[in-house]
């Protein structure tokens, strides 16, 4: 698989929302494949520090700009050959109480991106879609061509991406494929702010004895998918060989569930490795969030048997994993 990727060398690469924590991760592993990497950040969620590690290497060219402006797409896409397109403003919460900033960012923003690559003749589009295109769906596990009304404004521009990548192939023939990610999470994980996801929220808020907040009984379940299976997705998704592999979604995820009471325990136990405090802190319960489903799990054979996906990191790994770098980084 390495050798696959190795086809990358030498490559320009552009990706979006580059400062963020999906966006930092996969623009350090293009850098170290040899590929040169254009990273577009506006720095509305992304942070600097994320890119600190390679800001100043040869290969990385930072643009700082926001997708909602076309002639900076057009800008950032000049010479590129392939284009990770990560930048968007996530979290359910955020979208419903401001869906037009949401939609100006998701909808107006990714529309920029798909013109902007169609006109700079891009050999590959890949884009961040998202498990919420699921919606009310109660299908269990989630597949690809089964999905149901959105529950959020957030979801209903996931799901307007997708649409419009398909569009982008039949009139231009701009080759996409979206990776509908599933609650990932891992290094470089944004834990502050209204906003931030729940184990990078829960790691600091136990590292500081501090009870976390669950909302519901606990018993709400995601397929958490640790960072190193969606970059590893990314990569299968730009070097495929597979022609009708492409303008396709695909869900990107491990193909597990965990429910939050069983994550809460999980990252009380890792960390109390570090701090044996940290195992008496009580769990508080409040109310279910609005927009939230209740269980959510990837089947995962659409993408295994298209480009030979195969997550290394169940949660247990990635757990570990995670904690040992905000420990060893944040604390």
């Amino acid at each position: 698989m390495q050798e696959q990727f190795s086809k990358l060398k030498s490559s320009k690469i552009l990706v979006t929302g580059g400062a963020g924590f999906i966006g930092s991760n996969l623009c350090e592993t293009l850098l170290n494949l040899g590929a040169q990497v254009v990273c577009l950040d506006n720095f509305a969620t992304g942070k600097l520090e994320n890119l600190e590690a390679f800001k100043d290497n040869p290969m990385f060219t930072l643009i700082e700009g926001d997708i909602r402006n076309l002639d900076t797409c057009h800008k950032a896409v000049k010479g590129v050959d392939y284009i990770l397109h990560e930048a968007a403003l996530g979290s359910v919460p955020r979208s419903l109480k401001n869906p037009i900033t949401s939609n100006e960012v998701n909808v107006s923003g990714f529309l920029n991106m798909l013109v902007a690559a169609r006109d700079a003749k891009v050999k590959r589009f890949i884009y961040a879609a998202s498990s919420s295109t699921y919606g009310d769906s109660e299908n269990l596990p989630k597949v690809e061509h089964i999905i149901g009304k959105p529950l959020s404004p957030y979801a209903i521009t996931k799901y307007v991406n997708e649409l419009y990548a398909d569009i982008f192939k039949n009139a231009y023939d701009l080759d996409t494929v979206g990776l509908r990610y599933f609650n990932v999470f891992g290094r470089k994980q944004d834990p502050d702010g209204g906003y931030a996801a729940v184990i990078p929220k829960f790691v600091i808020q136990l590292m500081n004895h501090e009870s976390p907040l669950i909302n519901g009984d606990g018993t709400y379940s995601r397929d958490f998918t640790y960072i190193d299976n969606v970059i590893q997705m990314n990569l299968l998704a730009l070097t495929s060989d597979n022609k009708e592999a492409l303008n396709e979604v695909y869900n990107t995820a491990v193909g597990d569930r965990t429910n939050l009471l069983e994550l809460t325990n999980l990252l009380k136990e890792y960390l109390a490795k570090y701090d044996p405090e940290i195992a008496s802190i009580e769990i508080k319960h409040g109310p279910n969030r609005a927009g939230d489903i209740p269980h959510s799990l990837a089947s995962i054979d659409k993408a295994k048997t298209n480009f030979g996906y195969d997550p290394k990191y169940n949660i247990k790994a990635g757990l570990e994993e995670a904690v040992d770098w905000y420990w060893q980084n944040l604390k």
